[in-house]
């Protein structure tokens, strides 16, 4: 495992915990974890973390996810949606002809 993933869990495992994310508490974890990370890294982990609310980046990132999936699928939710998708299979079929070739030519 590198020494950024390790970083990275033992991070999300203080924060899960709800201990401060500190340099220390990294290698800390990831010493009991068995990996080994250079200070550096600790360092800047902690330094970019610092006064920052994993738990809710983290939240707030997964609930814009959906967010804009849903944006897409909008006109689906209309009532239209066994006409769009005919016109959608109509034109690949369409698109496959213009080619002037098929599978099988």
């Amino acid at each position: 495992m590198s020494s950024e993933a390790a970083i990275s869990y033992a991070a999300l495992i203080l924060a899960d915990a709800e201990i401060q994310i500190s340099a220390d508490n990294l290698l800390s974890v990831t010493k009991a974890a068995g990996a080994s990370v250079d200070q550096v890294w600790a360092d800047v982990f902690a330094k970019a973390l610092d006064g920052q609310n994993l738990k809710e980046l983290l939240f707030s990132f997964a609930a814009s996810a959906p967010a804009a999936a849903s944006t897409g699928s909008a006109p689906a939710a209309s009532g239209d949606a066994p006409a769009a998708e005919e016109k959608e299979e109509e034109a690949a079929e369409e698109s496959d002809d213009d080619m002037g070739f098929g599978l099988f030519d």
